[in-house]
């Protein structure tokens, strides 16, 4: 028995001729993990100015948003022409462990880096177990 996966987006990647990249990143591909109790999100934006990009939380929900602006070429004979300009952006859906309220952000060589911390009332915690005096029960005689 063989199982295929079926990509939802393929037909669309086909229709915008990005077909056959392999990857789902589309125009902003994002790596994600969590270390030490950190989440770090990093988005590839080759060729964005840093003062092009917007980031916004809202709802849990962040969205980059990256305009590459079109290369004053006019005149040019263009030869292949394959790189993406114009206004971009991506969603992400932010967990409630995650505090929202203390995102950082810096952008260096083209990547954007995106961290949060995990919120201290969700980080795991030691739960003191109390002792308690074992007490046997008694029984009043009604005489």
């Amino acid at each position: 028995m063989v199982l295929r996966f079926m990509d939802p987006f393929e037909g669309l990647d086909q229709f915008l001729g990005s077909g056959g990249g392999g990857w789902r990143g589309g125009l902003m591909p994002m790596d994600a993990f969590e270390k030490e109790g950190l989440y770090t999100l990093k988005f590839d934006l080759p060729g964005v100015d840093p003062d092009h990009v917007d980031l916004m939380v809202e709802d849990s929900i962040l969205t980059v948003k990256a305009d590459r602006k079109l290369e004053d070429t006019e005149g040019a004979n263009w030869l292949m022409r394959e790189r993406p300009t114009g206004t971009h952006s991506r969603q992400v859906r932010l967990g409630e462990r995650l505090d929202t309220g203390n995102v950082h952000a810096s952008y260096d060589q083209g990547v954007l880096t995106v961290t949060l911390p995990i919120r201290e009332e969700a980080k795991p915690h030691r739960v003191a177990i109390t002792h308690g005096s074992h007490q046997a029960i008694t029984v009043e005689s009604s005489s």
